[in-house]
């Protein structure tokens, strides 16, 4: 009875762990809320960025080089950004402090490219790591209390779109980011989807044979703004022929 006893508090215990060690955020979850200090004042996460889309763009420590390139990256986008009605937010655990000196460096950076880029968005001081531990940023297989490189995309709803992670010696990819918010937008927007490379501006497939064969004889002009690949893949036009 005794040995039963200890084998369930062992599976217990296991079972207890592994939930903590996994516990991210998902697509299709709520984006944890959070209030933090940061170098735009306090932040309320993500509801200060009201119907935005929003990006959770966590970092493992400032005045490093590769997140020194990568926060210069986002900087450069702003604008682009902005255009697609999208809000950023940077977390790690450094003080504000160590923060506000490493923007007035990344921005020194960016003048020496004689690029006279403001960093607008804020970054947060997440010095008791409860934003990282939301957020799942802290991966103990790695045996680090650093966040690696994490990517959450939360849509106006506060709900989580897409999620990514890199190691800390591995930059991440703003083009693929800035894709990835422009083919969630547009699925969402024109109930389409994406295939693989798809780039803006790209063709789109759609979920299901667009039309009838009475809509065709009706409308004979889908056959020209919709193509099929095989009998599953229904692309639809974004350009006309």
């Amino acid at each position: 009875m005794k040995q039963l006893a200890l084998t369930f508090l062992i599976i217990l215990f296991s079972i207890t762990s592994w939930s903590k060690r996994t516990s991210i955020p998902l697509i299709g979850d709520k984006a944890p809320s959070f209030t933090a200090n940061s170098t735009n004042g306090t932040l309320n996460f993500p509801e200060d960025f009201g119907t935005n889309w929003k990006i959770l763009f966590s970092h493992p420590l400032d005045f490093t080089a590769v997140c020194t390139s990568e926060l210069c990256g986002l900087a450069r986008n702003q604008e682009k950004l902005d255009s697609l009605g999208v809000k950023i937010a940077v977390v790690s655990i450094d003080e504000v402090e160590r923060h506000l000196l490493w923007k007035e460096f990344i921005e020194r950076v960016l003048s020496e490219e004689n690029e006279s880029v403001k960093i607008e968005y804020p970054i947060v001081a997440d010095l008791s790591g409860e934003v990282s531990k939301k957020y799942g940023m802290l991966h103990e297989s790695i045996n680090d209390k650093r966040d690696v490189r994490g990517v959450f995309i939360i849509d106006p709803n506060n709900i989580v779109q897409g999620i990514s992670f890199y190691p800390m010696n591995v930059g991440r990819n703003m083009n693929e980011i800035l894709r990835t918010i422009e083919a969630l937008q547009l699925t969402q927007r024109e109930n389409v989807l994406t295939p693989m490379d798809w780039k803006p501006g790209d063709d789109v497939l759609v979920p299901h044979k667009p039309y009838t064969s009475d809509e065709l004889e009706i409308n004979p002009e889908l056959k020209e703004k919709y193509y099929n690949k095989g009998e599953y893949m229904w692309f639809k036009r974004t350009k006309k022929k």
